[in-house]
């Protein structure tokens, strides 16, 4: 089922107008994969600054990384951006998917070490902090990245695919795992800042107890614990709490590609579905996309691209 929300910030002249924070915001947690505390500001923009990263614990030089599918370095668990000096931020998705969820097309992110913190697994943690800083709508229309034709890319069973639709954003996903605690799941939304708050946002990140220490070996999910990830054995889950949805695994991933996809540094007009993809196959789905200059092009947002499409191509609809 796909769930269609409303919002639009729409100026005195049928535009939409490009949103930041009202006031600076920070929070302190855990590097999920790293394992250092990390302190992170968020920051109010000036218009088309679009979303930057900046390393307060680097040197002036090489400290700013705009968080571009061009400067992704890195998509093991994870995404990692990085710029010519090999200074590095790990795991932007779950924020940048906070920023693209409720509609933020500006902001600096000042953070003091390599890795957003993962706070709950969540992106729900960011958009509370969002909230509390107030959004506003800036002197600048939004533009947007509009789909124009199919675009797939394959890596074995695997595969993610870009369709053009006649307005909205939407993602759908389908994953397939051998524990009975995932099994094989569907879901997809049609994004909206209601949507993405209440459907999304609070799906957690997941991995195995049995891939632990092949991953830290790897120097991965050092910081990963009960409490910011869903962790699970075989085929029972380990969290006391257990699922906050019973579809979470699938929704993260939902959540996950809608991060993955800001990186295009503009809003997108079309629809994104993925059959068991990741990170990998997300940023190399864009690359391809940007590479075909028939494929896309960027224009001036106006309020009838937030009104969603009524209807999917055959091959886009979900299996159960």
């Amino acid at each position: 089922m796909f769930i269609v929300g409303k919002d639009s910030s729409k100026d005195t002249r049928g535009g939409v107008r490009q949103r930041t924070l009202k006031s600076a915001i920070g929070c302190t947690g855990i590097g999920l994969h790293c394992g250092m505390r990390v302190g992170m500001t968020l920051h109010p923009a000036e218009p088309d600054t679009g979303i930057v990263f900046r390393r307060s614990d680097i040197a002036a030089k090489g400290a700013v990384i705009p968080a571009l599918w061009s400067h992704v370095v890195d998509t093991r668990l994870c995404t990692v951006i990085g710029n010519e000096d090999r200074v590095v931020v790990g795991t932007v998705e779950h924020l940048l998917a906070a920023f693209s969820g409720i509609g933020i097309d500006n902001a600096v992110v000042e953070i003091n070490g390599p890795e957003v913190p993962v706070m709950d697994g969540s992106a729900a943690p960011f958009v509370f902090l969002m909230e509390c800083a107030g959004i506003c709508e800036q002197n600048a229309r939004r533009r947007i990245l509009r789909v124009h034709k199919k675009v797939q890319v394959r890596e074995g069973d695997k595969c993610a695919v870009l369709y053009p639709t006649g307005g909205g954003f939407s993602v759908g996903c389908e994953i397939s795992f051998p524990s009975r605690a995932v099994a094989r799941q569907s879901h997809g939304v049609t994004v909206s800042p209601s949507v993405f708050t209440a459907e999304i946002s609070r799906a957690r990140t997941f991995g195995f107890l049995e891939e632990v220490a092949q991953m830290r070996a790897a120097g991965l999910a050092r910081g990963g614990a009960l409490d910011n990830a869903i962790v699970i054995s075989g085929d029972r889950i380990l969290n006391e709490e257990g699922l906050r949805f019973d579809n979470e695994f699938v929704r993260h991933k939902i959540l996950d590609a809608i991060g993955d996809l800001y990186l295009a540094g503009r809003p997108m007009i079309g629809h994104f579905h993925g059959y068991c993809s990741g990170h990998a196959l997300n940023n190399r789905l864009l690359r391809t996309l940007l590479a075909d200059g028939d494929a896309w092009s960027e224009e001036e947002m106006t309020p009838a691209d937030l009104v969603p499409f009524q209807r999917w191509p055959e091959e886009t609809v979900l299996s159960a």
